[in-house]
């Protein structure tokens, strides 16, 4: 994947995680606070364009599997 792409995906991934942030923070919801925060910072950490679609699709799905249900 060119450096475009790496970047066209943090930016995406970090939108994503900055709703979850704002979510989890305003419901007081710790997964989707923490998911969100994972979501901004992970692209820091990995440059392989698979990896990243891997560990974000993750984290993007990880609220809808680890949701506390009130």
């Amino acid at each position: 994947m060119t450096d475009a792409d790496n970047l066209f995906l943090s930016l995406v991934f970090g939108a994503i995680g900055m709703g979850y942030f704002v979510y989890g923070k305003k419901n007081a919801r710790l997964i989707p606070l923490l998911a969100g925060m994972g979501l901004c910072g992970f692209p820091y950490f990995i440059s392989s364009g698979l990896a990243m679609i891997l560990v974000g699709g993750g984290l993007t799905l990880a609220p809808w599997f680890l949701r506390q249900d009130s």
